[in-house]
């Protein structure tokens, strides 16, 4: 499947989609006694998901045929909800990939044989430093599977909208703390989102100082505003091609909910910045799907 795009088509993969499944829901419900989902979801004007991941994935995968997207990584939207991302991959496994949430305390003695691991050290307060993070980083180097680990801000809106508290913690966030176990499991390929999400700076150090630290592009990046010089998407751009190359960049929406979908303005707006530097089409290519199927090639 090829999408249009400045340079002509392009075969798009997405490297940053959430899952939010029938379950997550369900658990955010748990939460907060007498909160009414359906209500409050039809006040927001959300959709609810159906009870089946098959049936999600179906509506996603209608989505990206709308917009003209080969294939996507689908993050499941809490620990232990990786039987909703894993379901929907095998119901349709020219689509998906499955990225399971973990919490590293709770490794489980058989993980689940997913296509990723997302790590998210503030949402889940400890530090990438402790040792019980050291088996995620071993089943990865074993079974040849990506580490994303989430840096930087981190905001989780439906919770916000549900009226539900974050106490996340920062000072779990910053993309540095990655450097020992990037250079300890240097075949494994690390994945940090949004360009480090504020920490921009010290992202683009670690991957220049790790060649199997990856960046993806995904959301809006609004943490551009916490620079000390403003920033904009081309200079960010700009920036990171000039310190990792074209080869270590990952494209990603951050897309999520229905019935918004795929967010396709944020394709929109980042070819515009990346064809406006003089991005060839050969790296265009690389940014915008070869580079995530490369890495998930076993």
């Amino acid at each position: 499947m090829q999408k249009d795009s400045p340079w002509g088509s392009l075969a798009v993969c997405d490297a940053h989609v959430h899952f939010l499944s029938h379950r997550f829901f369900s658990w955010l419900a748990s939460q907060k006694p007498g909160l009414d989902l359906e209500t409050l979801a039809a006040q927001i004007g959300l959709q609810l998901p159906p009870a089946e991941p098959e049936q999600l994935a179906t509506l996603w995968t209608r989505d990206l045929d709308r917009h003209q997207v080969a294939r996507v990584a689908l993050i499941a939207s809490m620990p232990g909800d990786e039987e909703s991302v894993l379901a929907a991959a095998q119901a349709h496994p020219e689509r998906f990939f499955a990225y399971a949430m973990a919490s590293p305390r709770a490794w489980p003695s058989t993980p689940p044989l997913v296509d990723a691991v997302c790590l998210f050290p503030a949402m889940h307060r400890y530090s990438i430093h402790d040792e019980f993070v050291v088996p995620v980083f071993e089943w990865a180097a074993q079974h040849q599977r990506a580490v994303f680990v989430h840096c930087g801000v981190l905001s989780v809106g439906i919770r916000d909208k549900f009226g539900l508290e974050s106490r996340f913690d920062m000072r779990f966030s910053n993309p540095i703390d990655l450097h020992a176990l990037a250079l300890q499991f240097s075949k494994v390929p690390i994945i940090v989102p949004h360009f480090g999400a504020g920490y921009f700076r010290e992202a683009l150090m670690l991957a220049d100082l790790c060649p199997n630290v990856y960046l993806d592009t995904s959301s809006t990046n609004s943490w551009m505003r916490y620079q000390e010089s403003h920033l904009d998407l081309r200079q960010v751009f700009r920036r990171t091609l000039d310190v990792i190359g074209p080869r270590r960049l990952l494209f990603g929406t951050d897309s999520s909910l229905f019935p918004w979908g795929w967010k396709h303005q944020v394709f929109d707006d980042q070819a515009k910045a990346l064809y406006e530097l003089g991005v060839s089409h050969a790296d265009a290519k690389l940014i915008f799907g070869e580079n995530l199927l490369r890495i998930m090639a076993r």
